[in-house]
């Protein structure tokens, strides 16, 4: 099968020669100690450090006619000051931010201030980096992309954006909490504008492009559930969701959307499928149920008929361990990868913690669940 193919099958539970390859890749920090550890200095990135020394599926890929639906420009990182140990600085968020020189680890940063703090600051940023119609959001090779969109071997995914996630980055969970309750006219108003802005990006797509998935990032859960009431999403979120995914459906030819939210997302996952988002991810271990995500899989579809379906689920906390724990997580996640619609890979990026040593071990041992030949180098 090609990988297309292969990731289409999965994701809609079908047969398929195996389960893709993915990862979630490690954090910069990780990497030094790696080095020092034997991986070669020239191996770096999030995501590409793994994905080209271990040569994960994500390798086989090629331009896709990605359309840029979030600030334009965007912020530049701008170091303002240098306290000791610590920088004061603008984030690409536009936020003033406190946080550890990056060279001496990391760090959560501290907010001093967030780039919405009025609805001046709203309307600024709306007519300043998010208009409708700007031709810098789309690429100079659109043309191209979308006429290589129908015969890659790759699957074609798109960046759909966020809702709630961007606003809250600009926000700060507080203040958008408390704007929620007060003032919840102001916050449809901003989640309608970002909808807008992302229908008007796609409509430069409409009948030209064949999309396989859309990649929605929204991180509004945390360890017990989500920073939003459910009853909100579903009134101001599901039906600008399906506006969306519907869209991308009937001119498209797309049929999965993918959200990225950290914590326990059980209380909103059926309202993400409500909406057309049917692709849930990373699965983190310690907070969200899988097991009641396979029970949803099997009871509840999208409305264009897309079942549920799962990416991630290993508790990285095992890579930490050692190989009894690889694999015990290996073996607990079994019968997801025999019932079809899941990817396995980590939970989340693999921390400075994990030795090299292991992450090999859970590289081959993965790569034999999945009966693809284990490569390094």
């Amino acid at each position: 099968m090609t990988h297309r193919e292969r990731y289409l099958a999965t994701m809609e539970g079908r047969p398929a020669d195996r389960a893709p390859d993915y990862e979630f890749g490690a954090w910069d920090q990780t990497y030094p100690r790696w080095h020092a550890e034997g991986l070669p200095a020239t191996v770096t990135g999030c995501d590409e450090g793994i994905m080209r020394w271990f040569h994960t599926d994500e390798e086989e890929f090629g331009i896709v006619p990605w359309v840029d639906v979030g600030l334009v420009p965007g912020f530049a990182w701008e170091v303002l000051e240098t306290r000791g140990d610590h920088e004061i600085m603008i984030d690409n968020d536009g936020a003033t931010v406190e946080r550890m020189r990056p060279e001496l680890g990391a760090s959560i940063p501290r907010y001093v201030r967030y780039a919405i703090e009025t609805r001046r600051d709203w309307e600024r940023i709306r007519d300043g980096r998010l208009r409708l119609g700007d031709p810098h959001r789309v690429p100079a090779n659109l043309d191209a992309a979308c006429a290589a969109s129908h015969g890659a071997e790759y699957p074609v995914v798109l960046g759909s954006g966020s809702l709630y996630g961007w606003i809250r980055n600009w926000m700060g969970v507080e203040r958008l909490s408390e704007t929620l309750y007060e003032d919840p006219a102001w916050i449809e108003e901003m989640m309608e504008h970002l909808t807008l802005l992302m229908l008007d990006g796609y409509a430069r797509l409409a009948g030209r492009c064949r999309i396989d998935a859309s990649h929605w990032w929204e991180d509004m859960c945390f360890k017990n559930g989500p920073l939003m009431s459910p009853a909100m999403v579903a009134r101001l979120m599901v039906p600008r969701y399906r506006r969306v995914t519907e869209f991308l459906r009937h001119e498209c030819g797309c049929d999965h959307h993918m959200v990225d939210c950290d914590g326990r997302i059980n209380d909103l996952a059926r309202l993400w499928l409500e909406g057309g988002v049917n692709i849930m991810f990373p699965l983190e271990v310690p907070h969200t149920d899988m097991a009641a995500l396979v029970r949803d899989q099997a009871a509840h579809r999208s409305p264009g008929g897309a079942r549920m379906a799962l990416r991630g689920g290993f508790d990285k906390r095992a890579l930490i361990e050692g190989p009894t724990a690889i694999d015990r997580e290996f073996t607990r996640l079994a019968p997801f990868l025999a019932a079809g619609g899941f990817i396995p890979h980590t939970d989340h990026r693999v921390p400075p913690d994990v030795s090299l040593a292991n992450y090999r071990y859970y590289r081959r041992t993965k790569c034999a669940l999945l009966g693809k030949p284990y490569r390094e180098g």
